[in-house]
């Protein structure tokens, strides 16, 4: 048996890599940076507590979350230390955030929801009740901020009776 060489026309032409010159679609490009904008964003709106305080109700909202609560309504306002154990129906914990709509595991047979707007969980937190049962929990990142809140909330409570001014 003889093996000869091929001569130099003879060998096939060498090709580019196909997978490394394939260009990328557009597409793509646009989706992952839409997507990572998306993201961002949400970040940004459940960073903080967002509350205005107005002269007949304080609004508060966190994100998708918002909840108006009627000065005329609001029954208590007290601090808390910790929040009841409770079943989150939607939301968020993360580090130290907790933000959503919950049910306490006692009223789990009701439809009562807790609205939760907590941005340090170690801090202690504001309840307010409001028609008669309705609850929400909030606090501010610093404890200052929610100390401030609070003045300016107990007042619109009146402490003998707990029937609003």
């Amino acid at each position: 048996m003889v093996y000869t060489l091929p001569k130099n026309n003879d060998r096939p032409k060498k090709t580019k890599d196909t997978m490394n010159d394939k260009k990328k679609h557009w597409l793509w490009n646009v989706l992952l940076v839409l997507t990572v904008t998306v993201c961002v964003f949400a970040l940004a709106i459940h960073y903080k507590n967002w509350i205005n305080v107005d002269t007949d109700h304080v609004n508060v909202r966190s994100g998708f979350y918002s909840v108006k609560v009627e000065f005329n309504q609001l029954d208590s306002v007290v601090f808390v230390a910790r929040l009841p154990p409770m079943q989150r129906l939607n939301g968020f914990s993360a580090l130290e955030k907790e933000k959503g709509i919950f049910r306490e595991f006692k009223d789990s047979l009701t439809d009562k929801k807790v609205y939760v707007f907590v941005d340090n969980i170690s801090q202690q937190k504001i309840k307010l009740v409001y028609r008669d049962s309705a609850r929400l929990y909030l606090n501010l990142k610093d404890s200052v901020e929610t100390l401030r809140l609070f003045a300016k909330l107990t007042p619109r409570t009146d402490k003998e009776d707990g029937r609003p001014n």
